[in-house]
């Protein structure tokens, strides 16, 4: 039995609440983006091979965090309802943001940056609200909303956080403190609960809050072990921008936070214009195989112009480029549809979603590592680019096996599958 979705009036409320929760969220996120590495490298004392090694540190142990956290916060929003677990997410971002504020040593941020792992993990319980409050045949277009959220808030919390951080390197982590508890404040006086008391599950249930349960459920289905390979490779490739970019533009090109701000927005606006606007018609035209190939090419030739690139200049030529790598993952997922039955669809796509969580455990450590050795001053090859180049050889690796197991279309998926985790 599901919830009853609300009226109208009251759903379009509901949804605008979400919308700006996760926009506000992920605004707050951007802000730090451009500053937090150049932190730790303050902490460090100027040595960026330090720094790059609590990057690394930092990187991996918020992805371990919430892969852990996002299946619990997930259960107990099912057992105590959806409005107080989005609540207490918001309020402790933002206390957790002044922690880090002030956080006087390079423990206390780690420290801070592990609580933000546990607040920040409740975009599945968002996901989940969408859900209670929206009919089925409309909940594709509210999801394609917080899609919009994402992509919007990772554009101007960049900017805004490279700004902020051009006078100060802590007021990006004040400004998203502010933003955090004003969503508190704004959710504890206009949000509903959308969970019916009727609908919770009457106990916390430690099995659903498994996050490895997920990744044993793609055991059951080997037609799409090399798409599944396809999914954790895309992933791994994306890594390296969180995991070395601020540091990599620092290092090589002598960006500060507001420029690097600028240019993380200027990605996220090509972007979304190939999400967005493109997607569809490449699907259209071409189907999911060749998109889906095109797309790690781009993703092939944009790492590449990103770990030669001499200059600042040449290296924003990747950018356009690599946007149309954004074809991959929506190819690869619709390829994975037509190849699982309709009543095992939502668990597959959130084991998909696990895998990449897996994959920002270990992305953060194995580039950060990868930069480090590479400038280091006994090296014997100098290539601050290496990482990149990394990145563009899992895409070479992708390439590889989508050819090879990737289908054309027409193929059919049997309408429904047997459980294949029936306990």
């Amino acid at each position: 039995m599901t919830a009853t979705p609300p009226a109208s009036g009251a759903r379009r409320a509901a949804l605008v609440f979400i919308f700006v929760t996760v926009l506000i969220d992920i605004l707050a996120f951007g802000l730090i983006i451009p500053v937090l590495p150049r932190l730790v490298k303050q902490f460090a004392h100027g040595d960026i091979i330090s720094a790059l090694h609590w990057t690394g540190v930092f990187g991996l142990m918020f992805s371990l965090i919430q892969f852990l956290s996002a299946p619990i916060q997930g259960a107990l929003s099912d057992r105590f309802g959806r409005r107080p677990v989005i609540l207490l997410s918001c309020l402790g971002l933002g206390i957790d943001f002044i922690f880090m504020a002030l956080a006087n040593s390079m423990p206390w941020l780690f420290v801070g940056r592990v609580i933000s792992a546990v607040t920040s993990a409740s975009f599945t319980t968002a996901n989940a609200y969408i859900a209670d409050v929206t009919p089925p045949d409309k909940r594709a277009q509210a999801f394609g909303m917080i899609g919009a959220a994402f992509g919007l808030g990772f554009i101007v919390g960049p900017v805004m956080g490279g700004w902020l951080g051009h006078f100060d390197l802590r007021w990006p982590f004040w400004g998203a403190a502010l933003l955090a508890l004003c969503n508190f404040v704004y959710g504890w006086f206009v949000l509903p609960e959308s969970l019916k008391p009727e609908h919770r599950s009457p106990s916390f249930d430690w099995k659903h809050a498994n996050p490895f349960g997920s990744l044993q459920l793609l055991r059951g289905y080997p037609q799409i072990w090399g798409l599944v390979a396809v999914v954790f490779l895309i992933n791994m490739a994306h890594y390296v921008y969180p995991s070395v970019f601020v540091l990599f533009a620092d290092y090589r090109f002598n960006w500060g936070p507001e420029k690097v701000g600028s240019v993380m927005a200027f990605v996220g606006i090509c972007g979304v214009v190939v999400q967005a606007v493109l997607v569809k018609h490449a699907v259209a035209s071409w189907g999911e195989r060749r998109a889906l190939l095109v797309g790690l090419s781009a993703g092939v030739i944009g790492f590449t112009i990103y770990g030669w690139a001499p200059t600042g200049l040449l290296f924003l030529i990747g950018v356009p480029i690599m946007a149309f790598w954004g074809f991959a993952m929506p190819a690869t997922q619709a390829l994975v549809t037509r190849q699982v039955a309709a009543n095992v669809q939502g668990r597959v796509q959130g084991a998909l979603a696990s895998l990449a969580s897996l994959a920002g455990i270990l992305a953060p450590v194995f580039y950060t590592n990868v930069f480090a050795w590479f400038i280091e001053p006994t090296t014997p090859v100098h290539l601050p680019g290496a990482p990149f180049w990394a990145a563009a050889l899992m895409m070479v690796a992708a390439i590889g096996v989508a050819w090879r197991f990737a289908r054309a279309r027409g193929t059919a998926a049997p309408s429904v599958d047997p459980d294949p985790d029936p306990a």
